[in-house]
Parts: C-alpha cells; sequence; structure tokens
C-alpha cells in the first residue's frame, strides 16, 4: 500500500438533504430530471430517495447507519482493488503499524469478503516467525470461527491482541495448499521499527533492510548511513518483502541516493494534474556503487525507489520482479472519523514507466489472483517466463539501458527462487512456530555459558554450529506436540533448518541485525547483490 498523507480539508457542517412527500409521487412515476444534472447528482438523489422511502414505508425499523455502511463497502468495491471504505474504529486501528506500538500477532490485515486475510506480517514479529504469510485467510481463531460472522476490526483486535507472552491458536486458508493450516503464536511487543538491520557487510559496504516505509523511515536510513564508522564505499538496500507505506517517506528514501533535481516519481490522474518529485540534492550518499533487493513481495512505494535508481542509472536492481502497485491512494477523513482510501492517480517512474499490473475496477479477486498465477506460470524461477510486449519498452535516462512497464519493476539481475530445501516437516516446524520456541529455550538455559564463550558476533558466527542433538531435540518436541517425524523431508531441509537455529540464536545473543547476518550469508539473493556491487566497484561503466 502507498498512501498519499495530505490533509483533506473537509467541510464540518452537517448537511441536510430535505425530502418532501412529493419524493413519493416522484418514484412511483417516471422521474424526470434535467439533462444538466450529472450522472453523480442523479446517483445520490436516486439513493436518497430509496432511503427516504424505505424510512417512511418499510415494515419494520431499520438500522441506516449500518445500510450505509454497507453500501459504502460495496460502492468502493467496485472501484479498483486498493479504493476502499473504512471505518472509524477500523481507520484509527490500521494507521497503528506505521505510527504506533501494541502487543498483539504482528500483522497487517484486511477484511475481504467477510474473511480476516493478512496483507503483511510485520519484520521480526510472532507471525513472521512463524510462517504466516500475506494472503493467508484466518478462519479460526483458538474455539472461535471468524469466517463470515460480520468480522469488524475491533473484533479481530479482541481475538488478536493480548498480553505478551500469551498464545493463540489459528487455522489458516492457503492459496496452492488443500489443507487448513494450523499456527500456534506467542503473543509479543511488536517491533515497529522499519530498519530491521543495518551493518557493515565488508570494508565500507552497508547494509540496510527495510521492511516498510513508516512515518520515521528516512530518518531511520539517515541516522544509519551518518553513524557509519569510516567512509561508505557501497551500499546494499534490501526492500524484499517491502509492500510499501507512505509516498513521502519513498519520496525521501530516494532523495538520500539520488542527485539535486532527479526526477524521483511523478503521478497523475482524472482529476489531479501532473505532480512531479525531485530529489533535494542532500542526500548522505548520492554516488558510489549502490544496489537495490525486490522480489515479488515489494510493492507501491518499494516500486517508487527501486523504480527511480533504476531509471537514473544509479544502481543495479537485483531479485525478482516486483508486485505491481502504482495507484496513489489519498487518505480522506469523514465527519465520523471513518476514512475513504481513494484511488486519485498512478505513479510514474523518471522514465514514463506505469508500474501498475492490469487490473478490472470491480475484479479485485482476479487481480490477486494474477500475483498468484505468475508463480504457476514460472516467473519465480525463469526470467524467460516474463514477457513483456514492445509497446512497454522504456530506456533509461543515462545510459539508454531497455527497461520495462506494465507491471511492476524487472530487475537488472534476475535471481530465481530456491525451493531445493523446501518440505512439508520444516513448513510444519515453522508453522507452529516451534523452531522459534526451541531456540528461545535453548538460548534461555545457556545464555550466560554462550554468551561467556561467544563474547562477540564474529567470535560466535566463526565458532558456533547447530549440532545433530539440538536438531534431534527440536524433532523430539515436534513430535511431542504432534508432527510426526520425517527423515526424508528432514534431511532435504536439514541445511536450511540449521541456518535459521543460528540466525534466532544469534539474534536472541546479539541483535536483530545478526540475524540478517547469518541468513545472508547463505542467500542466494544476498549473495548475487554483493557480487553486483563488487563487479560496480571495478567497472567504470558501472551505475554509480
Amino acid at each position: 500500500m502507498i498512501y498519499l498523507r495530505k490533509i483533506v480539508k473537509m467541510n464540518r457542517k452537517k448537511t441536510v438533504v430535505k425530502l418532501l412527500p412529493v419524493v413519493l409521487v416522484m418514484l412511483l412515476s417516471p422521474l424526470t430530471l434535467s439533462a444538466q444534472k450529472s450522472d453523480m447528482s442523479r446517483a445520490a438523489e436516486k439513493y436518497s430517495q430509496v432511503l427516504y422511502l424505505i424510512d417512511r414505508l418499510y415494515l419494520e425499523d431499520v438500522d441506516f447507519a449500518k445500510l450505509v455502511e454497507e453500501a459504502l463497502v460495496t460502492t468502493m468495491g467496485e472501484l479498483d482493488p486498493h479504493s476502499s471504505y473504512i471505518s472509524a474504529e477500523d481507520a484509527k486501528a490500521m494507521n497503528e503499524p506505521l505510527q504506533g506500538e501494541f502487543e498483539g500477532i504482528g500483522i497487517e490485515f484486511a477484511i475481504i469478503e467477510d474473511t480476516l486475510t493478512v496483507q503483511a506480517t510485520v519484520a521480526g514479529g510472532p507471525s513472521e516467525k512463524v510462517g504466516l504469510l500475506a494472503g493467508d485467510k484466518i478462519i479460526r481463531v483458538d474455539t472461535s470461527f471468524i469466517a463470515g460472522t460480520g468480522l469488524t476490526i475491533e473484533a479481530v483486535h479482541g481475538y488478536l491482541r493480548g498480553k505478551k507472552g500469551t498464545k493463540v491458536e489459528l487455522d489458516v486458508l492457503r492459496k496452492g495448499v488443500t489443507d487448513t493450516l494450523d499456527f500456534s503464536i506467542v503473543r509479543d511487543k511488536i517491533p515497529l521499527n522499519s530498519l530491521d538491520a543495518a551493518y557493515e557487510v565488508e570494508d565500507g559496504v552497508l547494509y540496510l533492510k527495510l521492511s516498510r516505509f513508516a512515518l520515521a523511515s528516512a530518518g531511520e536510513i539517515h541516522d544509519a548511513m551518518k553513524s557509519f564508522d569510516g567512509e561508505i564505499k557501497g551500499v546494499i538496500l534490501d526492500l524484499r518483502g517491502n509492500s510499501g507505506g507512505f509516498l513521502p517517506t519513498a519520496i525521501d528514501v530516494a532523495n538520500e541516493f539520488l542527485d539535486k533535481d532527479d526526477l524521483i516519481v511523478y503521478t497523475e490522474g482524472r482529476r489531479i494534474p501532473r505532480m512531479e518529485e525531485y530529489a533535494r540534492g542532500n542526500g548522505l550518499y548520492r554516488h558510489g556503487p549502490l544496489v537495490v533487493m525486490i522480489d515479488e513481495n515489494s510493492a507501491s512505494a518499494s516500486e517508487i525507489v527501486s523504480g527511480a535508481v533504476q531509471d537514473h542509472d544509479r544502481g543495479i536492481i537485483v531479485g525478482r520482479r516486483s508486485f505491481g502497485k502504482g495507484l496513489v491512494q489519498q487518505a480522506i477523513p469523514m465527519e465520523d472519523g471513518s476514512e475513504i482510501r481513494l484511488t486519485i492517480a498512478r505513479y510514474h517512474t523518471p522514465s514514463g514507466r506505469v508500474i501498475q499490473s492490469p487490473y478490472e475496477n470491480g475484479k479485485a479477486d482476479e487481480y490477486y489472483k494474477d500475483f498468484y498465477d505468475r508463480y504457476l506460470r514460472g516467473e519465480s524461477f525463469s526470467r524467460d517466463s516474463i514477457h513483456f510486449p514492445d509497446s512497454l519498452k522504456f530506456k533509461t535516462l543515462r545510459l539508454g539501458r531497455t527497461v520495462y512497464g506494465g507491471g511492476g519493476i524487472m530487475p537488472d539481475v534476475f535471481v530465481p527462487q530456491d525451493t531445493t530445501a523446501y518440505s512439508a516437516y520444516y513448513a510444519a516446524l515453522l508453522r507452529q512456530g516451534l523452531v522459534i520456541e526451541y531456540m528461545n529455550g535453548l538460548c534461555d538455559r545457556h545464555r550466560a555459558e554462550w554468551k561467556a564463550e561467544y563474547r562477540d558476533f564474529d567470535r560466535f558466527n566463526e565458532r558456533f554450529e547447530i549440532t545433530d542433538g539440538m536438531i534431534d531435540s527440536l524433532v523430539a518436541l515436534a513430535g511431542e506436540r504432534g508432527i510426526a517425524p520425517d527423515p526424508d523431508g528432514l534431511a532435504r531441509s536439514k541445511e536450511d533448518l540449521s541456518v535459521y537455529m543460528k540466525a534466532l540464536a544469534a539474534s536472541s545473543l546479539f541483535s536483530r541485525d545478526c540475524f540478517y547476518r547469518v541468513m545472508n550469508a547463505h542467500s542466494p539473493e544476498f549473495q548475487a547483490a554483493l557480487e553486483a556491487l563488487r563487479e560496480a566497484s571495478r567497472s567504470s561503466n558501472a551505475l554509480l
């Protein structure tokens, strides 16, 4: 998601529609309207007349507030996939992930067709740790079946929020998976810092992991670079899994890497004139090797930043094709505290590309299904599976390289998704949070001993190993929780499991940065990004 957080001044005076009794006669006979009236005016008048008739003639009392709320939801659902009506209580709650702090399971969600749907997991939060994914549909919480029950945001908070350390059991439906998935999640204080990691990879190379574009994100990146000890010789900006956030934040993040007056993005809509945003020239890293990492879950604000970097030939984009969310929503507050999040424009990269994937109004399900279809077409595994027509061909602004619009950012360096280590057994361990539970307990029991033995992360990273005994203990715990041993599945996933267990230990003993240090050392995407950065440093034709 991306929101244009511009305060809209609204007339707070109540508007009273006076409907005279003659309205009844007008509706019972052909209604003659002036040719000068707009379609909108005629529609509004008709709806008002229907409400008047219900009030005057219907045999039972009617909850008009509820009737109008449902009508608004339906109306917005006939527009693009990202426009929406949000009730007052929902609006307050949905802004929290980008602005506040709470205790719960750590997800961004939406209620779609009366079903609780995961939009994203909060980095470092309990849901991410157990393997909950964007698109998952939560149908049961503990003993309560919640799908199709008239669910509200307030009710969701009642189900999922709670005191740190308490447990909640979920039943989840996931596309492509036949059976219901079971998750056991321990509530925690949800981390809301958007910069999940900032560390030196090698001499002068800074790695920055940004999970979302929150209000403070640009400041977090600026401070991380400013406080870097020594000369910055290269930056890897990791936007994998970053679904977006605030448009002004995306502009400020891009500003850190672009020269003065470089166009970052422009927006244009039916009623919105073209508006252009330019770099101010005060960024901390405007020259030097730069790599931006993206994947299929990078969207919106992530695509603004990566698109600007690519179009200006400022850096190299590494990973897989991004989601393709290029619509700008204006968050418009209503008098009762509710919100209309209305799509007002499309955003374009500096070369003129439209990043938004194609859609039809009122067909949100088909729009999101296309994302799943990409996987089936093999787009995650082969660059050759991705086809763009010549009509969507554009040129970068400095070097004249060919890039494509029409749905997401296509990386300069494609890295296929690696599923060779996947097994149903490993997935079951993750879903039930058993790897987290086991490693947390193990670290708690050995914390003093290990902190004394491994005085710093470097010593830990060099010497600490996940032993067969640890894995055997994890398998035994899983057996106690109803997950039958699967030697073949374990063998297939053992290496990845061991890396993940070590990363969790590093995070528990030292810091969240250390989690990424361990994981990145075994990540094909990260290794490709690092090699691209090294090549840029060596080449006279580098994208700098």
